[in-house]
């Protein structure tokens, strides 16, 4: 009989749509599954995306046995660049994840002695106390698996983001006859996806989309242009595929979707009849009507291909012209719809006949609905159960459905990122909490996400700043000259003379009391900032970022000899 607990405990992807990571822990074993990113939010300026914090990980180095990765999408595998700076254990991934989390690498410029090792549906591996098979699941990437993990205490089943499809463009439908087996067995826990918790019935297959776009070329008398996501491989296919049955060729453009493209067709994962795709030079050469442009840029990236198309960009190869029909095959992920809505508005006004979710089928997406969610427990029967993947309502919302499929209320387990979740053969509790706060990615810089960099950035954005230059006589410790006030982005024109004169005037009243202490930076810069900000406050209901720059000056300096 087992001595020790197991813990599970997320770092990331409970209560938000991306960042996954979820650690497993037994006696001295632990291992993580995936090691995603998630993109930011309008308001972290500057902010690239944010990674999971590993704080947890750290002392427990020598005891952290692999990674193991569930399929190749960036919210699972995006982290790894950054994290594998500071741990180096061994990556467990399948051909096409393993061939992204290389791209990523490279791209990066990150060099590493982790190795990265090839695992395949059916696939079985020991890692300490942990044994996991590996079992295909359909997902809109190839290559996508699920873990069932073997541990003393008890089975672990970790779904990965899954769907049904018994009839897939790539990839193998997910293999329940697999998990069958195991409920009668018996199940310790499962965690389980639940991105699409909310949407009633089940995910509609990816053939449908094939139909769709069928229909909308054949119909289209101009160029199409459509767009998704470059890691959505059966999409590519399915426009290579369609582009054929018509007589047109493929033009693919932005750097992803162009990098990925050529990694899968060299791999075997897709497949093109030689010359249907062609150069971007050629594109001039062809009557519009024989187009299909490939591009990035499905959830309104500012540097992607459409939105520099969307925006007129003098940079983009391709530019809109009326009669283009653009398909945007892609739903906006959580926080991106402003970004997408944008960009469509942006594509009308120029002529193009966008069509989107909403107004055809034309994207169908790979997480499994509440059907889906459903047969999944009556299948699996585990005896605990943790929602996985997604925000709070997602995984409140598939709690309900487990508590409807007879799983005591007990024994689910709605965590937040850093909850410690102990179980043993019969029993659970959340024993403690964890860090697990946001790290962002700005640049080459990682760091906390509310830091001060950060809060800076949105007091700059919303009220401005302000820069005091103080120019101090060395000799005397007084003012040499009145203070000069530069501002940007803190008030409009009209009313920015008077209103420096005044703060001119403040500074000096603010410093004429104390002026053999002019020569202390610290003070010089206490008094203006107090001043200052108190100022501008009753003035303009306004709290720019107040930053005073003394200068000593000394007699040659300010009188100049002939």
């Amino acid at each position: 009989m087992s001595t020790h607990k197991l813990r599970v405990i997320p770092l990331g992807g409970l209560g938000e749509i991306g960042k996954n990571m979820m650690v497993l822990e037994y006696a001295n074993d632990v291992v993580v599954i995936d090691a995603g990113l998630m993109f930011p939010g309008e308001e972290m300026l500057g902010v690239d995306f944010l990674i999971p914090d590993i704080s947890y990980l750290l002392p427990r180095q020598k005891n952290l046995r692999g990674i193991v990765i569930t399929h190749g999408h960036e919210d699972h595998i995006g982290a790894l660049p950054y994290i594998l700076s500071r741990l180096v254990p061994p990556i467990y991934a399948t051909k096409f994840a393993r061939e992204l989390i290389r791209m990523e690498l490279k791209q990066r410029g990150v060099r590493t002695d982790a190795k990265l090792n090839l695992v395949n549906p059916g696939s079985r591996i020991k890692l300490g106390n942990f044994n996991i098979e590996f079992f295909s699941v359909c997902h809109s990437i190839p290559d996508s698996v699920g873990l069932i993990i073997h541990t003393p205490v008890g089975t672990v089943v970790h779904s990965g983001d899954f769907k049904i499809d018994y009839t897939p463009v790539i990839s193998e439908a997910t293999n329940f006859s697999q998990l069958a087996s195991l409920g009668t067995k018996g199940v310790l826990l499962l965690l389980s996806d639940s991105t699409y918790a909310e949407l009633p019935g089940y995910t509609p297959s990816e053939r449908v989309v094939s139909d769709t776009l069928d229909r909308i070329v054949g119909e289209a008398k101009g160029r199409v242009i459509i767009t998704t996501f470059a890691s959505l491989i059966s999409r590519v296919q399915q426009v290579f595929d369609v582009a054929v049955k018509h007589g047109r060729r493929v033009f693919i453009i932005g750097r992803s979707m162009k990098e990925i493209a050529s990694m899968a067709l060299k791999t075997g994962y897709l497949s093109a009849p030689p010359g249907i795709i062609c150069r971007l030079d050629e594109l001039k050469t062809l009557p519009h009507n024989r187009v299909i442009v490939l591009s990035t840029g499905s959830q309104g990236e500012p540097t992607s291909a459409l939105v520099r198309m969307a925006n007129r960009d003098p940079s983009s190869r391709v530019q809109i012209i009326p009669g283009d029909t653009v398909v945007i095959s892609a739903t906006p992920i959580p926080g991106n719809e402003a970004l997408v809505s944008k960009t469509t508005d942006s594509l009308f006004r120029q002529g193009a006949n966008v069509i989107y979710d909403k107004l055809a089928q034309v994207h169908v997406h790979g997480h499994g609905s509440q059907e889906e969610l459903k047969l999944l427990l009556s299948l699996v029967k585990p005896n605990f159960f943790v929602p996985v993947h997604g925000e709070y309502r997602h995984l409140s919302l598939h709690a309900n459905l487990a508590r409807s499929m007879g799983i005591p209320e007990d024994n689910i387990f709605v965590l937040e990122n850093g909850d410690i979740l102990e179980l043993g053969q019969d029993s659970g509790r959340v024993v403690g909490r964890t860090r697990a706060r946001a790290m962002y990615v700005s640049g080459m810089i990682t760091g906390e996400l509310d830091n001060t960099v950060l809060r800076d950035r949105k007091l700059l954005s919303r009220d401005g700043v302000v820069v005091v230059t103080i120019a101090v006589d060395a000799e005397s410790g007084k003012l040499a000259e009145r203070p000069r006030i530069i501002t940007r982005g803190f008030v409009d024109a009209g009313g920015e003379q008077m209103l420096i004169e005044k703060g001119r005037g403040v500074v000096v009243s603010a410093l004429d009391h104390d002026k053999g202490r002019l020569v202390d930076q610290s003070f010089v810069d206490a008094r203006v900032k107090d001043s200052l900000s108190r100022f501008f406050y009753e003035q303009v209901h306004r709290r720019p970022i107040i930053i005073p720059v003394v200068v000593e000056v000394g007699r040659t300096q300010r009188e100049p000899t002939n």
